[in-house]
């Protein structure tokens, strides 16, 4: 009989293409997968993986066995799905992941909720980029991320994912509190076109973002410092380093010399949660989903 433990290390190979994606993936060691895929290959009687360059690939054979053992993976998820929609108790385990700025905001409350509301369900949580989310739900990794995109550019959410809105973010413009335009009650991204900006680092779903918003508006943007957390960005802003785009979901307090302007133009981050649809029935999702969205509606 086929190992599940097995499939799913070939189905990490056929998703991530190597053996350290699929070590990453499954947060073992390079070692544990080859000598799972060792065992897979004795099992089955066939080679699985052949040597290509210096990496590997699926045989025929382990494409053609790789295909089975999503769908048998995928067929595990929704039995367990069943299992917990018979039950009708939100029992187990689940596990979310957010980017910084929504765990912050989000997960505090969210988690007094279930531990509130559901005692016996355990809730594991982790900070992810959106991109890095959406592929960790994909590999069973988290049953749940919460993801974000922009009012002017989506975050593609690939098949075999539902969705859910949870809030809507506005931003601000984040200026040195001695900056010409801090008095101002609203502020065009245009009236930067002459500072230096503090961005998110390059290849983050948020950095693409601002290079596409600042280039819309013929601002062709001038990125002095790269940083991933906001109170890094804002310690920068308040050192007079440049201006930012600040989201007010988990924003904490101010620090001092910062001064926040809204944009006339309304820049929105749309909120998501989202989760594999073969766990759509589980009870563990509709409450960690409920819960994420009232604490959205108390901000």
């Amino acid at each position: 009989m086929l190992n599940l433990e097995r499939l799913r290390t070939l189905d990490a190979l056929a998703r991530h293409g190597s053996v350290s994606g699929a070590a990453e993936g499954l947060h073992v060691t390079t070692s544990a997968v080859s000598q799972q895929m060792a065992k897979l290959e004795r099992e089955v009687g066939q080679q699985l993986l052949a040597k290509n360059g210096r990496g590997v690939r699926l045989t025929d054979a382990g494409q053609l066995l790789a295909d089975h053992a999503a769908r048998i993976l995928s067929q595990v998820e929704l039995a367990q799905s069943d299992i917990e929609a018979q039950r009708g108790e939100v029992v187990g385990e689940v596990r979310l992941a957010a980017f910084p700025t929504a765990a912050r905001g989000l997960f505090p409350a969210a988690l007094t909720a279930l531990r509130r509301d559901h005692p016996e369900l355990k809730v594991r949580t982790v900070e992810l980029e959106p991109e890095r989310a959406i592929r960790a739900v994909l590999r069973g990794d988290s049953d749940l991320a919460v993801v974000l995109d922009w009012s002017n550019k989506r975050l593609p959410v690939p098949g075999g994912l539902a969705k859910a809105e949870l809030l809507e973010d506005v931003p601000d413009i984040a200026m040195p509190a001695g900056h010409p335009l801090a008095d101002r009650t609203e502020v065009d991204l245009e009236d930067f076109a002459d500072d230096e900006w503090v961005s998110w680092p390059e290849g983050e779903f948020c950095y693409d973002w601002l290079m596409f918003t600042l280039r819309s508006v013929g601002v062709e943007p001038r990125i002095s410092h790269l940083a991933g957390e906001h109170h890094t960005q804002l310690a920068l802003i308040a050192a007079g380093f440049g201006v930012c785009v600040t989201p007010r979901l988990g924003r904490g307090p101010v620090p001092e010399g910062v001064c926040m302007v809204p944009v006339r133009q309304k820049m929105r981050r749309h909120i998501h949660a989202v989760w594999r649809t073969d766990a759509d029935r589980r009870p563990s999702i509709r409450a960690a989903v409920a819960a994420l969205r009232d604490a959205g509606r108390a901000l």
